[in-house]
């Protein structure tokens, strides 16, 4: 299997386009709050080297672990690139994630500094007076007049640098220490493309996060990967209201912006109100989008110019029927490309081709530096048409994870003994090569002795005229093994009720798979990157 990367780190990439192109745009942020920020490669260089600085001067070394909890931003983005220059590893945590989620994060993976934000100040507090401490220091970021507002007077909090005391938390103001460091970097430390850069907790929607380990090659890979999957250009525009500290933004956007040395606009909060026409006026040539959106955007009043804009390519990570994705492609005169991976398999293993015929539903085939198969229960390949587990093949620390940190039994239970990636989930190929995802294997229940894909559910009640989105689950039942329980969201719930959907079902399925229970939901609870968490369905 072909190596693409070489021995080049994140340092070297960012570097080598900020030399060749440091002049052009990069990015383009566009707050919660409406405000805007532009940044040449140049210019953001420049602020990218001064945090490095900073965290120098916190006495961060290669190998520390610093946690991020910041909203989409360019302070998510300083840091990033400012301590993958020092040689050390960044811990995202999840934006959405409360006190008790959050401590799991920062406990588990030994970070000694943090990075936070006004909205989240509070959070850490609570932390703070749990135990938890941060040897390096916590910083707060995005506290100031250029940011979103916050009515905590913050000045109380902070710690000049030099008179911290032992035992006691130092906090210290981000932008504050910024403005006073050098846009030289001070300090050069040696790296290698197989050094870790970023440990990516999966969401958990199933269980506790695990921290995927992604190298400095990986980062790399991402993004020639994703360059060769929408043939990006310096000329392109990427759009993205993907959270920062997911791999959907990381990986399959902002990395292939920089291997090209094109643009990224960030738009901080999604609206659907807005979204199509910020695409229009920031001239997006790619966006990324998730089925809540799509949805969202189709209950939107129809304009006269929306199909006036520069999109060639949806990036899409979740199926919807068909006649959504139709819908959505006549309205807004736009194609989705389908893919399928996971923050495990770094790219998009499983896409559409860039040029050429596509095949929805299909989620693709294997893409540049992949496999992929179809195995059984014994991770023996099955023959095409059978439904087995989703199997990726690549060079581990490179164009797949590394590991999952501290973790090494979950690592093994992750890879077969020849080097396979199990994703857990099910889906087969056709004798085309294309391959088709039927379900998460977390996602199946067992009834009566028979396995029942709770998608297949779930994608019958969402063509309910009046339903917006479902979540199906199993539950105990004392006889069948599992009962089926449904949660609906209808567009409108007094069009809607319990014994309508049950007769709808009964028409749609056959009767073992008919939902014993239905709930209608005002919202789902979802985890950062919008999936429904299905975990807290009850």
């Amino acid at each position: 299997m072909t190596d693409i990367v070489g021995n080049e780190t994140l340092r070297d990439l960012w570097q080598s386009v900020v030399d060749r192109r440091g002049d052009r745009q990069f990015l383009t942020f566009h707050n919660r709050v409406g405000d805007i920020f532009e940044y040449t490669y140049s210019e953001f260089d420049q602020d990218v080297n001064r945090i490095a600085n900073v965290f120098l001067s916190l006495n961060i070394k290669k190998g520390d672990h610093v946690a991020l909890q910041l909203h989409s931003s360019p302070e998510f983005l300083m840091c990033l690139f400012g301590l993958s220059k020092i040689g050390a590893i960044v811990v995202p945590v999840n934006e959405q994630y409360l006190s008790d989620e959050a401590e799991y994060i920062l406990r588990t993976s030994g970070a000694v500094c943090a990075v936070t934000e006004p909205l989240f100040f509070e959070t850490y507090e609570e932390l703070l007076q749990r135990g938890l401490y941060f040897p390096k220091g916590l910083l707060v970021a995005r506290a100031g007049s250029d940011s979103p507002e916050s009515e905590i007077d913050f000045s109380q909090f902070y710690t000049k640098p030099g008179e911290e005391k032992e035992g006691v938390q130092s906090i210290y103001n981000f932008w504050e220490m910024r403005c006073e460091e050098s846009t030289e970097l001070r300090e050069y430390v040696e790296l290698n493309s197989m050094d870790p850069c970023q440990i990516i907790y999966t969401s958990g929607t199933t269980s506790k996060p695990k921290g995927v380990v992604v190298t400095h090659a990986n980062m790399v890979f991402s993004g020639l990967y994703g360059d060769w999957e929408v043939s990006l250009r310096g000329s392109d525009r990427v759009l993205s209201s993907m959270p920062a500290c997911h791999s959907n933004f990381q990986l399959a956007a902002l990395m292939p912006v920089i291997t090209a040395g094109a643009s990224i606009i960030i738009v901080e909060k999604y609206s659907a109100r807005r979204f199509w026409r910020q695409v229009q006026h920031y001239r997006a040539t790619v966006i990324q989008c998730v089925a809540m959106m799509l949805r969202t955007l189709m209950l939107q009043p129809v304009a006269d110019n929306e199909k006036k804009h520069h999109v060639r390519e949806v990036l899409y990570f979740i199926s919807v029927t068909d006649e959504e994705k139709e819908a959505f492609e006549e309205r807004f005169g736009v194609k989705i490309m389908n893919t399928y991976g996971s923050t495990e398999s770094i790219g998009w293993a499983l896409t559409d081709p860039p040029v050429g015929k596509r095949n929805w539903p299909s989620v693709g085939r294997a893409g540049l530096g992949y496999e992929v198969r179809i195995a059984d229960l014994d991770d023996n390949e099955l023959p095409h048409g059978q439904v087995g587990e989703i199997q990726i093949k690549g060079i581990r620390g490179r164009s797949v994870m590394l590991e999952y940190f501290n973790n090494p039994k979950a690592t093994e239970e992750t890879f077969t003994e020849d080097g396979w990636l199990k994703t857990g989930d099910q889906g087969y190929q056709d004798d085309n090569g294309w391959f088709f995802f039927v379900d998460r294997k977390s996602n199946m229940v067992k009834r009566a002795g028979e396995n029942i894909s709770t998608t297949e559910i779930e994608e019958i009640l969402e063509e309910h005229p009046n339903i917006s989105e479902a979540a199906v689950i199993g539950v105990p039942d004392p006889i069948r093994d599992q009962a089926i329980k449904a949660f609906v969201l209808p567009h409108d719930k007094s069009k809607v009720t319990i014994e309508e959907l049950k007769t709808y079902c009964e028409s749609k399925m056959a009767k073992f798979k008919v939902p014993t229970y239905f709930e209608i939901v005002d919202d789902f609870p979802r985890t950062c990157s919008l999936k429904i968490e299905k975990k807290l369905l009850k």
